[in-house]
This record gives structure tokens, sequence and C-alpha cells, in this order.
């Protein structure tokens, strides 16, 4: 049986937990932010219900990637899961749960916590696109 790799990112977002959980279910909020520093485009497509889809496309230099997933927990504003799959999780389901705690301030603590990763390489990439991605959530709730 093969080991299974997780990762865990968190940040304190100037924001309310309501506005940060609206931004991942909105796929023209979810496009604007959803971006590692490599993509220069995401385009999303969402059915924000428990069972409902989700598909966003990353487009870099070279190519465009697909990530797909199903929603199975939709907790606003507190809680949100669902799989994901990628060409990086070997287009096997890996699980990932993002949390939104309000925090002191007016700001919001958001957390992904993301199981099912098959190696190192996409422990990595994932740490580093998903703690991009939530930089760029910052910046981009912070302009509007």
């Amino acid at each position: 049986m093969s080991e299974e790799y997780s990762v865990t990112v968190r940040r304190e977002i100037a924001a309310s937990a309501e506005d940060l959980f609206d931004a991942w279910l909105d796929p023209q909020s979810l496009g604007s932010w959803l971006r590692p520093s490599s993509v220069r485009e995401t385009r999303a497509e969402t059915d924000p219900r428990v069972g409902g889809t989700f598909r966003v496309v990353m487009v870099d230099d070279e190519s465009d990637i697909l990530h797909t997933g199903a929603y199975r927990e939709i907790d606003r504003p507190h809680r949100l899961v669902f799989t994901w799959s990628s060409p990086a999780t070997w287009f096997r389901d890996s699980i990932v749960t993002v949390t939104f705690q309000p925090s002191s301030n007016s700001s919001t603590v958001v957390e992904i916590h993301q199981v099912g990763l098959p190696d190192e390489d996409a422990q990595g990439s994932h740490l580093t696109g998903w703690s991009e991605c939530l930089d760029q959530l910052g910046r981009i709730v912070h302009t509007r």
C-alpha cells in the first residue's frame, strides 16, 4: 500500500468569513484568484451544491491544466469540503477541506487541508500552489 501525503496552508485575511466562503463558490471570483504564480488565466465553472461539481482550467504558457471535483459539504460560512483531481494528483481524487474561522479586527483565518496526494512532488506543488492562491485571494478581496 502506498503512502498518501497531505498539505495544510493557513492565512489570516482581512475579510469576513462570508465573503471569503463565497469567493470559493462563485466561478467569476474563483477565476480571479485561484491561480498560482505560473498561471496567467483561470477559467472556472461551478455547481455549488452538495453533489455538484466544478471544473477549473488553469492556463500557463505551455498548456491548459484541468482540475475537477465534487462538493461533499457546504456549510456557509464555516466549512467547505470537495474532491480535487488534477494531473498532479495523478487524476485520483484527493480531499480538500477549507475552514473559515473569524478572527480579530474583521479578519478570517482560512485553512486549507488536502489529503490523499500521491507523492512528495504533489505535496510540494500543492503546498506552493495553495499558498500562492491564498495570497492572491487576500489581495483580491482587499481591493473590493
